[in-house]
């Protein structure tokens, strides 16, 4: 299959000038070669996923996360990421989180995507203990703050990947309680509403299944192993 129908379909999902300034959506490699048939989804491109898409024939690799240094040795294959644009795209990172939840057992009787931004909003009625159990599906070793936690949540706030800084945004748009992933000591400590840390890994991994509905049954399409790089002591 042609690469660049390929891509074509991403961006007509995620067009690129939806991306940030100083993100790298976009070929991160272009080889000269135009047919693809064996394609590599992953989040993070990596040592690894070179060496899993190598030893797998893939002719591409389409990845969720950018790169800003390409090495000599990564140049030998095509390699595509749409990062800060999914994030934003409707049907994107955050919202195949949300559904993944939904699929889990969160309540919702309303979606909310405001404007241009990359938060989404979930209006709902669940217990603090049916959130956490839930939560817990996704990401086990989950942290969360307890300041202002209530027993039951009415609008919940979702940004995957690192979305400290917009606990702000939700606090002002009526959440009372944000999930997200990447938070820092200070943000947590200064939130004024409860924040609910997943993991960056975990709230994002879910993009690739949007990745390989887009690309279609044309090309042959393996996910790359890959896991977060954070371990929990005695586990």
């Amino acid at each position: 299959m042609d690469k660049y129908s390929i891509v074509k379909r991403t961006e007509e999902f995620a067009p690129p000038q939806t991306a940030e300034e100083w993100d790298c959506s976009g070929w991160i490699v272009e080889t000269n070669k135009k047919e693809v048939s064996r394609i590599m989804l992953a989040l993070t491109v990596t040592d690894d996923i070179i060496n899993q898409a190598k030893k797998q024939n893939c002719d591409m690799i389409i990845s969720h996360h950018p790169m800003f240094f390409v090495p000599e040795s990564y140049k030998n294959i095509d390699i595509y990421c749409a990062h800060t644009n999914m994030d934003i795209a409707e049907g994107g990172t955050t919202d195949s989180l949300i559904e993944e939840l939904e699929s889990l057992g969160l309540p919702v009787t309303e979606k909310i995507t405001k404007e241009n931004s990359f938060v989404r909003y979930v209006k709902t009625n669940i217990s603090k203990t049916n959130l956490l159990n839930i939560l817990s599906k996704i990401s086990p070793n989950f942290r969360y703050t307890d300041k202002n936690l209530s027993e039951h949540f009415k609008m919940l706030a979702f940004c995957a990947g690192s979305g400290t800084e917009f606990i702000k945004e939700a606090f002002e748009n009526g959440a009372d309680g944000f999930i997200t992933g990447d938070l820092k000591f200070h943000t947590a400590l200064e939130s004024k509403i409860p924040v609910f840390d997943i993991g960056h890994f975990e709230s994002e991994i879910q993009v690739l299944e949007v990745f390989k509905n887009l690309i279609g049954d044309k090309v042959e399409i393996i996910k790359a192993q890959e896991e977060s790089p954070f371990k929990v002591f005695g586990i």
